[in-house]
């Protein structure tokens, strides 16, 4: 095909989409405010990327899209009362489906991606990054890990909570390399910030994106990533340091309860397309240290699925150890 030729046909289809997409938003017309549960405290990364599409959701959707914080069980009580919502799009979740993931392979529990939801698409992704306070010795992961392994479990390392996928980088890390260290678990991303900030921890496996606004408080000594984060470029990932890990981010994903009409799916869908294309939700995503990363409903799923089989043994060590 010509390179014209290809053009005309790449800008027809890209009008196509886009046309579709507006099609699929203006069919579905929801009537009342959206409640969003958000199954962890506010102020942490998931909460951040969630507030960020509510504000930018004026002018796409015909209502306000609430975030609403029920934190609890790792987020397995948010995801438990949003999985007994109605299934008529009032209610919906958004949640780190990272976490959402691990945790129920890690735990007999009630609800799951897969069975007790259907997945509506991606807005963004965490990675996690090790962390220590400002003021600590350590200036290196190398620094950590000679720490850890001259005084094996004196380090008190932190994460948000028991079964998400921060826990399950930062073990997978300690296993990986032969340390040991007590894990501390914390409700949500900022409650674990504020621990490393207050010194309460030697360290901890939270999103990258939770150091940004902190760089006074916080000391960044790597991205649990086999790439460089988009914005802090400058902080290096742990291969390139020559650590052993297993890759385990989280995306943020918008759920609706299992048995939503596919109409409503397909249209909350496009609407969270559009959403992450505005201005607003980049430049506010990049305020938080983060860039919008939207993927379909069933990229995601391909996606999770992926997860689910690259982390299996860890979950499998995790169990047990517990």
């Amino acid at each position: 095909m010509k390179r014209r030729d290809f053009l005309q046909s790449s800008a027809v289809a890209a009008t196509f989409t886009l046309v579709s997409g507006s099609a699929a938003v203006a069919e579905w017309k929801p009537r009342r405010p959206i409640n969003a549960i958000l199954p962890y405290s506010a102020g942490g990364g998931t909460d951040a990327l969630a507030r960020a599409a509510a504000a930018s959701a004026e002018g796409i959707l015909p209502v306000p899209l609430v975030i609403v914080n029920k934190p609890g069980s790792s987020g397995i009580t948010g995801a438990t009362e949003a999985a007994a919502a109605r299934p008529d799009g009032n209610t919906v979740m958004v949640t780190s489906a990272g976490s959402f993931l691990l945790t129920s392979m890690l735990r007999d529990t009630e609800v799951n991606p897969f069975d007790s939801f259907e997945v509506v698409a991606q807005i963004g992704n965490l990675t996690p990054a090790v962390i220590v306070p400002a003021n600590s010795p350590f200036q290196s992961v190398q620094d950590l890990v000679d720490a850890a392994k001259a005084n094996p479990g004196s380090l008190r390392w932190a994460h948000n909570g028991r079964g998400g996928f921060h826990q399950v980088a930062g073990q997978s890390f300690l296993n990986r390399n032969e340390l040991q260290a007590q894990d501390v678990p914390f409700k949500g991303g900022g409650p674990t910030r504020a621990a490393v900030i207050g010194e309460q921890v030697d360290f901890a496996f939270v999103g990258i994106q939770q150091a940004a606004g902190f760089e006074n408080e916080l000391r960044v000594l790597a991205l649990a990533a086999p790439e460089r984060d988009a914005i802090r470029d400058d902080v290096p990932t742990l291969p390139e340091l020559g650590f052993d890990y297993v890759a385990v981010s989280s995306p943020i994903v918008f759920f609706a309860p299992k048995g939503t009409d596919p109409e409503i799916v397909s249209g909350m869908e496009a609407a969270l397309k559009s959403i992450t294309e505005t201005t607003q939700f980049a430049d506010m995503m990049r305020e938080r240290g983060n860039v919008p990363a939207f993927l379909s409903g069933a990229d995601t799923i391909a996606r999770l699925r992926q997860m689910q089989a690259d982390t299996q043994p860890v979950i499998d060590a995790l169990k047990q150890e517990g």
